[in-house]
């Protein structure tokens, strides 16, 4: 036995170590990622954006499913069972037309009508700034895409206050004061929602198709045109399919956007009962119907979803198109000879019409008594710092009332502290994403905080509601704080904010970080003294993008404020409300200049240029 003993040993010892089992090498790998304190905090912040993210969306699809309350006898069954009541009810039932088939039948000729616009004038445009010697191209290469840095319904409060008929109550529009009653379908409904949007998302089209313009290589169409080939037939078999991507990236883009746009078709859909989706779930929320608000706010997120990821498959695709260039290559620009002067007056018009006459249009409402009548008498500063004003309830101008200032501060503190702990929590997932050996958890993080993005805000708030409108465990109920509107806003800015932590942290070595911690620093002094110092820029664009987003954003507050969180957007939401025209176009335009600003305050500090890219 002793012998056999002996022998074996001598065999192993010769055929060398065994191999380790599957349980040992994932002990291994476990116990060397628990070293740092890389992996735990990943895990905290999995945990963390699953509850902050992925739970809500749960919540909400679940109250499609489940009987609410005060639905108990009607369905005859207790709260909290399965039901399919209100999935029936919203796509099957007598009025599921109103509660959801017209107003996606809605949602999708706004949409439609809105992407055909804004590639008409975007396509030209685009074109124009990339590839032509236009007057003024790089002037205008930065000054239309300023409606993307303003809030879109904006556009809508301009628009009512120069169409507005009696449909509605308050001071009539400029029209109707000069005698002219502009019918409802251009004052109200599908038409000019249309037209607003499609001006709003213009530059979408004028950055994706622009930047894939200034790529592509001029001697393609020489040759082309050396071979015989028409003008006509360069752009239809040359030019076009190599721009396809760009186009049909700028086309889901749009449509995902006015998807989730809620302020425009609130504005200008709400006196004539036209109702996109947005605008239907928050009558549903509104109205307490839970069920059928989760129904909607599902199918929504279900839309947007397919959506994004159609996009995302259409960049993938863009590969298929990519040019081969040289040093060769070309982007020379065409000489527009004599329509040079027309071509500038033609942008020099879109921006007048999408950016130029909306704002002096609502400033110039701010300063008038009666609308409209452009004489010195009528001309005052009481809507801004007046006193002891002639109305129910607003008293004096806006610069001098308290609900503004207490809107102001609302605004920069549940704006601000959400933007700050985004940008650092932005940070940190770039961070594990990057450094953790765990490579399941860095695929879930990087997807986790970028699922936002594919829901749009007005369902993602919807979901918030669902989960913490009534208390749930240790966690009490939160609705009517400024609690929830933090935790909500942080989750939706997380796409921007884990971009650039990503992005920061991709191109940040290890080298650094590995000679501190040969000198005895521990993780928390390598962040604070070595990588937030060097990524201080990326931090400061993971603050900025949220802070600037979160100023104009109006979906996820209008569902979520109450009178006593309110921020500026739906302060100014509730003045149109109460058809104070003037102090609701006044907030308006506050909110469009700290937008403004804080856009070239951000492009300024990151040293980018909107104009030439979308960037996050």
């Amino acid at each position: 036995m002793a012998l056999l003993s002996e022998s074996a040993k001598a065999v192993a010892a010769a055929n060398g170590p065994a191999a380790p089992t599957a349980w040992q090498a994932w002990r291994y790998r476990l116990k060397v990622a628990l070293r740092e304190p890389t992996t735990l905090i990943g895990v905290l912040t999995a945990l963390l954006f699953t509850y902050l993210i992925v739970v809500p969306i749960i919540s909400i699809v679940l109250d499609a499913a489940r009987v609410q309350f005060g639905h108990e006898r009607r369905l005859s069954k207790d709260v909290g069972e399965f039901t399919l009541y209100y999935l029936d009810r919203v796509l099957f039932s007598p009025v599921s037309a109103d509660l959801f088939w017209r107003p996606l039948l809605n949602t999708l000729s706004v949409a439609m009508g809105a992407i055909l616009l804004s590639l008409v004038i975007g396509t030209v445009l685009a074109w124009l700034i990339s590839r032509t010697d236009m007057f003024g191209r790089r002037w205008f290469a930065t000054a239309l895409i300023v409606p993307y840095m303003l809030p879109a319904w904006t556009f809508a409060l301009a628009w009512t206050t120069l169409f507005k008929n009696r449909t509605v109550g308050g001071q009539p529009g400029w029209l109707e004061a000069v005698g002219l009653t502009p019918p409802d379908w251009l004052a109200y409904g599908r038409f000019p929602i249309t037209i607003i949007l499609a001006l709003h998302y213009t530059p979408f089209v004028i950055l994706l198709f622009g930047s894939a313009l200034r790529r592509f290589d001029s001697q393609l169409e020489d040759s082309a045109r050396i071979l015989g080939a028409r003008h006509h037939q360069v752009a239809l078999q040359i030019i076009l399919p190599l721009m396809r991507p760009a186009l049909l990236s700028s086309m889901v883009l749009i449509f995902a956007k006015c998807l989730g746009e809620f302020g425009v078709p609130y504005v200008l859909g709400l006196p004539v009962k036209f109702e996109v989706l947005s605008t239907s779930l928050f009558r549903s929320i509104a109205s307490r119907q839970t069920g059928v608000a989760g129904v909607i706010a599902g199918s929504i997120m279900l839309i947007g979803i397919i959506t994004l990821l159609i996009d995302a498959r259409l960049v993938r695709e863009a590969r298929r198109f990519v040019t081969i260039g040289s040093k060769g290559s070309m982007d020379r620009q065409s000489r527009l000879g004599r329509m040079r002067l027309p071509a500038a007056g033609f942008a020099a018009t879109v921006f007048l019409m999408s950016v130029g006459l909306p704002l002096l249009t609502l400033f110039l409402s701010t300063i008038m008594k009666l609308p409209a009548r452009f004489t010195l008498d009528n001309f005052t500063l009481d809507y801004w710092i007046g006193r002891d004003l002639d109305t129910v309830a607003l008293k004096t101008g806006i610069l001098l009332s308290p609900d503004l200032w207490a809107a102001a501060k609302n605004t920069l503190t549940i704006v601000g502290l959400a933007s700050v702990t985004s940008g650092i929590l932005g940070l940190l997932v770039g961070y594990v994403v990057i450094r953790t050996p765990v490579r399941l958890l860095s695929v879930y993080l990087r997807q986790v905080t970028f699922l936002p993005y594919l829901v749009p805000g007005i369902a993602f708030a919807a979901a918030y509601l669902s989960l913490f409108a009534v208390p749930r465990g240790p966690m009490p109920a939160l609705y009517g704080t400024v609690v929830i509107l933090v935790l909500a806003l942080i989750a939706d800015q997380m796409p921007y904010a884990s971009r650039a932590g990503i992005s920061a942290m991709t191109q940040l070595g290890k080298d650094p970080e590995e000679a501190a911690q040969i000198a005895g620093a521990g993780w928390l002094r390598r962040m604070t003294s070595i990588v937030i110092p060097i990524q201080k820029g990326s931090l400061v664009t993971g603050v900025l993008l949220p802070f600037i987003s979160g100023i104009k954003g109006l979906s996820l507050f209008v569902i979520l404020a109450v009178p006593s969180t309110d921020v500026l957007t739906t302060y100014s939401l509730r003045l149109v409300d109460y058809h104070y025209t003037q102090a609701a176009n006044a907030v308006v335009l506050i909110i469009a200049a700290i937008a403004y600003l804080g856009t070239l305050i951000a492009q300024k500090l990151t040293r980018t240029n909107l104009a030439e890219g979308l960037g996050s």
